[in-house]
């Protein structure tokens, strides 16, 4: 009688918890990284490069930098590389990333921000933050050092 009642109530309240797990992640994809994605545009040496930060605490925590201007450097002809203020939060990140071209990344170990222009391997320690937008990613290949300052659109 008692394993009787027990499938009862399991079958009456499984199938609620499965509508309420369900509408939890409606929600949440619904507020999810393309709900709060931020558009930043870099300018270095007159040339506009347009990008678009991460949902993830280490992108918002640069985020909050903004607008700063910063020194890029060439690195490896792979990439343009930054000194920032202060580190950034690196909390929730994973261990490391693959950088591919038109990442936008935070290089923990040194404090750098990253702006790929190839293609490269995986580096631990790096934390993807973003992406420049494909149709200006091989004006910053182009670009030589200098300035560049970082902004959100809309600032």
């Amino acid at each position: 009688m008692r394993t009787r009642r027990l499938w009862l109530l399991a079958a009456l309240f499984l199938p609620m918890t499965a509508v309420i797990g369900t509408t939890g992640a409606l929600a949440q994809a619904a507020s999810g990284p393309q709900a709060t994605t931020m558009k930043i545009r870099i300018d270095i040496n007159g040339t506009r490069i347009n990008g678009t930060l991460e949902n993830n605490p280490t992108a918002r925590d640069f985020a909050s930098l903004l607008p700063l201007t910063v020194t890029l450097d060439d690195h490896a002809r792979t990439e343009k590389t930054a000194s920032l203020p202060r580190p950034l939060s690196t909390a929730g990140a994973p261990p490391g990333a693959d950088p591919s071209v038109g990442d936008i990344a935070y290089y923990a170990p040194w404090g750098n921000l990253a702006l790929y222009y190839r293609d490269f391997g995986y580096s631990s320690g790096l934390i993807k933050l973003g992406k420049i937008d494909a149709s200006t990613v091989t004006a910053l290949s182009r670009s030589n050092s200098g300035q560049a300052t970082i902004s959100l659109v809309g600032d």
